[in-house]
């Protein structure tokens, strides 16, 4: 199944355009970049509400605060210079 979404306005710096059965199409800044459940696994069963709760973090960064996720934009431009080293609490094991 797949979400189209047209929330895009010019004030907003961050949205969610589509989630689909393999991630998330972000637009961050005029810039868009999908997102795929295996970089950030905690999305997938995510409610829809939460990932679209999704809002610029200062200059550099983005979060999601209903699910407690801060992401670099420069992680978005270049995911090969940050290794998937995620872990949503102490009890869970690297990714």
């Amino acid at each position: 199944m797949q979400t189209t979404l047209e929330t895009n306005t010019k004030d907003t710096l961050a949205n969610v355009l589509m989630i689909n059965g393999q991630g998330v199409l972000l637009s961050v800044c005029g810039q868009d970049y999908f997102l795929s459940y295996n970089r950030v696994p905690w999305m997938r069963d995510a409610a829809i509400s939460e990932v679209l709760d999704v809002r610029m973090s200062g200059r550099n960064a983005i979060e999601w605060p209903s699910l407690d996720v801060d992401l670099e934009i420069d992680s978005l431009r270049h995911p090969e210079r940050y290794p998937l080293l995620i872990r949503r609490n102490e009890f869970d094991s690297v990714v």
